[in-house]
């Protein structure tokens, strides 16, 4: 995991950003956070009562076309702070309340984060740690994490590639997110909850239906029980908004048809799956997040 020659994200550009080389992610070797604060909404086994300690990383590794969060994947707005610093974050949102430490978008930071996660633990920090992902990782980096990560929360945003090439440049998209996924289930495994019903250990898969891709959800859906079964959640999210970015794909350029939602929900429970996530359509999400100012 050498940022010299960065290979953390599938797209394995070996950048040197040491030396100021950008990637594909355009991230540099200073960590860039967009937001370091409690959040409430969440799936309800991670933000509960007291909320979730999420840490927003400005950057992507993946930058899809809709993004929720445009103004930190793309536009990489946000604050450069130091490894200590994201220390003192962590340790903060302990004492903050939250039920877990929640890092969002991490992927590009890895070697960073691992070094604080290190100083925070030194220093007092007893929180489950949440890696919340695209899906699109490298399976090396995430083995890189076995120890470090109690929860894992990827994506799998597509099975088809052709929507994973259109609308996030991501070649093989369903197969390295299937590998990566792999990785982590054998990290963390079953879930296991607290008495308040506060998830300490597992996986929860999230999937952003999107407009007119009902079949590729079906497919996504089904290869999640397949491999496993009732052992993972799955949060099934309607939450998705059109923005500005997306006019150039009138095809997404509205919002999700409720009775697909809806048919995908008694799909799930057709197919036997217990352990599924629903929104009513009006549900909040980590959408339009307001960054730092740089």
């Amino acid at each position: 995991m050498d940022l010299s020659h960065c290979t953390l994200c599938p797209r394995l550009c070996g950048a040197d950003r040491i030396n100021g080389e950008l990637g594909y992610c355009r991230s540099s070797a200073k960590i860039k956070i967009a937001r370091s604060a409690l959040h409430f909404w969440e799936e309800p086994c991670i933000s509960g009562e007291h909320g979730s300690g999420t840490v927003f990383f400005s950057h992507c590794t993946l930058k899809c076309v809709f993004c929720q969060n445009y103004n930190i994947s793309t536009e990489n707005k946000g604050k450069i702070i130091s490894v200590s610093e994201l220390a003192d974050c962590f340790l903060d949102l302990q004492t903050q309340g939250a039920n877990n430490i929640n890092l969002v978008t991490p992927t590009h930071y890895v070697p960073l984060i691992i070094q604080a996660l290190d100083i925070a633990k030194a220093n007092g920090l007893t929180l489950p740690i949440l890696y919340n992902t695209s899906g699109y990782e490298n399976p090396e980096t995430i083995k890189s994490l076995d120890g470090y990560i109690d929860i894992y929360m990827p994506d799998m945003k597509y099975f088809d590639n052709k929507y994973a090439v259109k609308y996030s440049n991501a070649p093989d998209y369903f197969n390295i997110a299937k590998s990566a996924i792999r990785e982590m289930y054998n990290q963390v495994g079953k879930p296991v909850f607290d008495e308040n019903g506060i998830m300490q250990k597992g996986m929860i898969i999230r999937h952003l239906m999107l407009p007119g891709l009902l079949f590729d959800t079906k497919k996504i859906i089904d290869y999640i029980y397949r491999e496993y079964k009732n052992n993972v959640y799955v949060s099934l999210m309607s939450q998705y908004t059109p923005l500005e970015h997306v006019k150039r794909f009138p095809e997404l350029n509205k919002k999700l048809n409720p009775k697909h939602y809806n048919a995908m929900i008694n799909y799930c429970t057709d197919l036997g799956m217990e352990n599924v996530y629903i929104q009513d359509g009006e549900a909040a999400s980590e959408s339009f997040i307001p960054p730092f100012e740089e």
